[in-house]
């Protein structure tokens, strides 16, 4: 019987928690990778796919995270990725028959990872309300349906069009092409929770969304920060990258309240001599332990030192660069000479000398890379910390140059694709125009609904019909129960997936489950196998081609998915949705014709390597409204709570977990084992309020409507967090964020700024 209620697998009695003393990857990895090849029964399966992975030959991407592919690695490939193909390929089938066998309320009981684990979806299957089982449809009928309901509609703005970071670029502009026919820009995606702030930021500074740095700047630069980033989880990959970087006398420095193994030693897997004699490689050479969403305070302090450095030697500052290319450079050393020493160490958590050994590391280093994540991101005050970091590296020219510049860590496989290719739901009067010209359509100019109006749309039953491209909505987003409210208030919920999860049983009075091809999967349309493309984070373009057979014969790519529905939707639409299904290479051809930098992309993505986006920055053209770079002149956020029994909590994953997708109860690199239900909490704070190692706490937070949400009998860890801060798991802490609590700046959810108490269990 599979286990009741929780989000992991079942757990045995006791958990534990010791330091992680290892380097990251290497055996560890090996280990964790022969074990899920071995429990999914897919040891030649899973090895056959691993070396067909990331390659410049016909191959596909890699299903996880969006570090780029590294050429000069025959077996470019991590345990997260292996993990991931291997969750895809996993033997099990969900199909007709296990419906059949259970009612959408008893699943509903059933653990995320038990309903995960009844494998692939095989069949479309609609709700029937009133023996409440999924019963399996055809695709005309399911389509049929869809187009009937959002037919009723008075506008299409009373429907969202969710996304993850799985979906294709192919996908993703046929999404926004669909959306825009339809006539609605609510165009949701994962980005709206986790690198929002990042792309208005850069925006706002340099006048690009996205980084300005390429795989090989981060291959010659003389000093890589790297902030808010786990990245021996996030992007193991980067390990490879942070140890050659080391090796050749670059500094490596991380930046992050938790000291992580990423930020401490590797052995790199594909380096067969050091695996064979157990050499480890440093892959830092220094690391400094912030104070949640203390990372502005320490970059303006660097910044500070900078100016100071400069009144003694002017060449400090490169001045060509400032003068030509920049605005405001003067009122931003006037906001570093006035913001004092005291408020910088009080609201970094870092002492003067700390801070002053890293702006000495940025000044003797010629070219520098600042890297960040979610750490940095997921913050009231996140867009101004992105900008900040901007900042400082316009003072020494560190922006358009070769190994340096700004490079945000992206979580999912494709979700910077995403947005490139028309998943915006503030779209830019470029795209539209061009969009319009292409289809003969009339665009909407009004902004969308993000993430967090989505829900509450849905909530005052504005919004209507909610469809998911991937991922797992409910769980993803904050506030899950009043999230659940909202669904349960839509006409029609659409779920396009591999599997069955949470989102599935949280429907709609209609519901539909639309299962998808996966990356791994052969796709075969009438034109023969096709290939999608998707883009890394750092802007490279290039060919997924998936090579074994589907799940079942009654899968429909993502393309071939939203043509029918967009057909659908709208019968009389003169746009040829049909010959897209039909040849991707059509849809490719209009994608060159309506976005920046993809003229000739069929050609393009058929060379080796693909092909990188160009992006104006990196020549120093800055498309903001001056035409320059802008410093940023915020002043320092106050990041510690007024209350001294508050604790500042940020929300992660576990390494054993990829988004809300949980392998198991353990993870690795924090040493803890068998338990998921806890929160890490510094030993100071524990002893401060009676908890000892392993008890049972409750943890409260306070809304910003002034709601309260806690959780209890979850177990105390201690653990080297920073003194008033505290950290636990997503998904199952979003419970404690109401959808009010997300930042003003970004409109993303604040998940690693939820200020809570936590006292024993009563």
């Amino acid at each position: 019987m599979p286990r009741q209620g929780g989000f992991g697998p079942p757990t045995s009695d006791g958990f534990s928690q010791k330091d992680y003393t290892h380097p990251a990857a290497g055996y560890g990895a090996a280990m964790s990778v022969a074990g899920v090849m071995l429990r999914e029964r897919l040891p030649l399966q899973v090895a056959h796919s691993v070396v067909r992975m990331n390659h410049d030959r016909v191959s596909y991407d890699c299903p996880g995270c969006a570090w780029p592919d590294d050429q000069k690695i025959t077996m470019d490939v991590c345990e997260n990725g292996i993990k991931h193909a291997a969750w895809e390929m996993t033997r099990e089938r969900a199909r007709g028959g296990f419906f059949a066998e259970h009612t959408v309320s008893e699943l509903a009981t059933w653990s995320d990872y038990a309903l995960e684990e009844q494998g692939r979806l095989t069949e479309p299957m609609v709700y029937d309300a009133e023996s409440d089982h999924y019963v399996p449809i055809s695709w005309d009928d399911a389509f049929a349906l869809y187009g009937e309901e959002m037919r009723k509609l008075d506008s299409a703005n009373e429907a969202s069009f969710y996304t993850s970071g799985r979906l294709s670029n192919e996908a993703s502009f046929l999404y926004g092409v669909m959306c825009r026919a339809l006539g609605t820009n609510n165009m949701p995606d994962c980005s709206n929770m986790c690198h929002e702030a990042s792309g208005r930021a850069l925006t706002a500074s340099i006048g690009t969304g996205k980084g300005t740095c390429d795989f090989e700047d981060w291959n010659e630069t003389d000093a890589l920060f790297i902030l808010g980033s786990n990245s021996a989880s996030n992007a193991p990959r980067a390990l490879t990258t942070f140890a050659e970087a080391v090796r050749r006398g670059a500094d490596v420095v991380h930046v992050n309240p938790l000291f992580e193994a990423g930020a401490t030693r590797t052995i790199v897997p594909h380096e067969i001599s050091r695996m064979a004699t157990f050499q480890a490689t440093d892959t830092a050479t220094a690391s400094l332990q912030v104070r949640p969403g203390g990372d502005m305070a320490l970059i303006r302090g660097m910044s500070k030192v900078v100016f100071e450095a400069a009144e003694h030697d002017p060449d400090v500052l490169d001045h060509e660069f400032l003068s030509g290319y920049t605005n405001g450079l003067e009122a931003y050393r006037e906001l570093c000479r006035t913001t004092s020493w005291d408020e910088i160490t009080t609201q970094s958590g870092l002492d003067e000398d700390s801070i002053r050994r890293a702006a000495k590391i940025y000044l003797r280093a010629e070219k520098v890379v600042i890297s960040w994540c979610l750490g940095v991101s997921q913050h009231e005050h996140g867009v101004d910390q992105v900008r900040e970091i901007v900042n400082l590296l316009m003072l020494r020219g560190n922006i358009g140059r070769p190994g340096a510049g700004p490079s945000p860590i992206r979580g999912h496989s494709n979700v910077q694709g995403n947005r490139t290719c028309g998943v915006n739901h503030h779209p830019s009067e470029e795209l539209l125009t061009a969009t319009d010209a292409e289809f003969g359509i009339d665009s909407p100019r009004e902004d969308g609904l993000g993430t967090v109006d989505t829900i509450e749309a849905m909530h005052d039953e504005k919004v209507k019909i909610f469809v998911g491209m991937g991922g797992n909505f409910v769980r993803a987003v904050p506030d899950p129960e009043y999230t659940a409210e909202a669904l349960r208030k839509c006409a029609l919920t659409v779920q396009v997936s591999t599997k069955l999860n949470r989102s599935h049983l949280v429907h709609g009075r209609k519901a539909l489950i639309l299962p998808c091809l996966a990356r791994t999967e052969i796709d075969e349309q009438a034109s023969g196998p096709q290939g999608v493309t998707v883009e890394d984070m750092m802007s490279m373009v290039h060919m997924s081609v998936g090579h074994r057979e589907p799940a079942s014969d009654n899968l429909m790519s993502e393309p071939a998915i939203l043509t029918r529905l967009a057909r659908a939707a709208m019968p009389e639409s003169s746009i040829d949705w049909e010959g897209f299904a039909a040849n991707y290479d059509t849809i490719r051809e209009s994608m060159a014709r309506v976005l920046p930098g993809f003229e000739g992309m069929n050609e393009l993505i058929r060379q080796p390597g693909g092909f990188r986006i160009p992006q104006p920055p990196r020549e120093r053209q800055f498309t903001t409204p001056s035409k320059l770079a802008e410093f940023s002149l915020e002043a320092l956020p106050d990041v510690i709570p007024t209350d001294p029994e508050t604790l500042v909590l940020q929300t992660m994953r576990s390494h054993d977990q990829w988004n809300t997708t949980i392998y198991s109860n353990n993870d690795r690199y924090r040493g803890i084992k068998n338990v998921r239900e806890m929160i890490m909490l510094n030993p100071e704070d524990m002893r401060a309020r009676g908890i000892s190692e392993g008890d049972p706490v409750d943890i409260t937070s306070t809304s910003r409507d002034g709601t309260q949400r806690t959780l209890r009998g979850y177990r105390a860890i201690g653990y080297n967090t920073p003194v008033g801060s505290a950290a636990g798991y997503m998904p199952e802490m979003n419970a404690l964020l109401s959808v009010t609590d997300f930042s003003t700046q970004s409109d993303q959810p604040i998940m690693k700024n939820i200020f809570v108490k936590v006292a024993p269990s009563a």
